[in-house]
């Protein structure tokens, strides 16, 4: 049974950075039973016809059409789709909580290919600089002030979280805080490729590149290249030290606070961010990858 990963974004976290690594390596994963489509073959595609059906289920027929326009070997055994727009756009994101759409909507598109099984991946990040940009983003694209009275203190993760899993019961979901992204991402990788344990993923560092100057990064690797990390434990430690030695401040760290929050609501953001997450490791089905 061919089994379908949903990788969610959120929005102002991954920026396609983890589809276009697993592009990358699409024919080594491919060996191994995993594909990775363009996301220009699905994303319309899937966003059209779970529309049309509304939550009903697609027959064997439909479902089959829709998965040729995909996948070039429909026996494959696992499929990859990255879309930060699974479970809303940017402007209707805020509501009574996060996402308040996103459990139904990713219902909707499981029903597309009934018969598969499914997976769930997505970040969270700190509410504090979260919501102040995605609410940039939105008015970028033309949309209103989407936090305009909405007060951030109700907005909590785990209420999507438990929605997404009382709309989809027996759908596993991963979690990861975007903040610990840098420390974590080969295991972000391999949790949504579930690719074997020794693959080594082209372009698996891209990340670093960004956070790091140039001489740190090219440092970084020599480093690694002439004393390969022995285990997940020890490749932390080497990328929190290149980060702290070579890390470029401005991206690392990421602007919180919008136009007339003061310090102590951002610190009451955080705070409640951080309480959120032990929330969310309780939640039945839900794993968290963390540092």
């Amino acid at each position: 049974m061919m089994r379908i990963v949903y990788h969610l974004g959120v929005h102002c976290t991954d920026e396609d950075r983890l589809v276009r690594c697993l592009l990358k390596n699409r024919a080594a994963l491919a060996e191994q039973g995993i594909i990775v489509p363009s996301p220009t073959r699905y994303r319309k595609l899937l966003r059209d016809a779970a529309t049309q059906l509304r939550g009903a289920r697609a027959s064997d027929d439909t479902a089959s059409m829709i998965l040729d326009q995909i996948v070039d070997d429909p026996g494959a055994d696992r499929l990859i789709l990255s879309w930060t727009s699974f479970m809303s756009f940017p402007a209707y994101v805020v509501s009574d909580r996060l996402y308040a759409q996103g459990g139904e909507r990713l219902h909707g598109f499981t029903q597309i290919f009934p018969d598969a099984e499914a997976e769930f991946h997505m970040a969270i990040r700190n509410p504090a600089s979260f919501l102040p940009d995605l609410r940039s983003r939105a008015e970028s694209k033309g949309h209103g002030d989407i936090l305009q009275g909405v007060d951030p203190r109700g907005l909590r993760w785990s209420d999507t979280i438990r929605a997404i899993k009382e709309s989809n019961p027996g759908v596993p979901v991963t979690v990861w805080c975007d903040e610990d992204t840098p420390l974590i991402w080969t295991e972000v990788l391999q949790a949504i490729a579930d690719h074997a344990a020794d693959t080594r993923l082209e372009d698996d560092d891209e990340l670093l590149a960004e956070l790091m100057t140039e001489t740190g990064f090219a440092r970084y690797k020599t480093y690694c290249a002439e004393h390969p990390p022995q285990s997940v434990a020890q490749r932390r430690r080497i990328v929190t030290a290149f980060l702290e030695k070579f890390g470029r401040t401005d991206r690392l760290e990421a602007e919180a606070g919008a136009p007339g929050w003061s310090e102590a609501l951002v610190e009451e953001l955080t705070q409640s961010y951080l309480r959120d997450i032990d929330r969310i490791v309780r939640i039945p089905g839900v794993r968290l990858i963390e540092p």
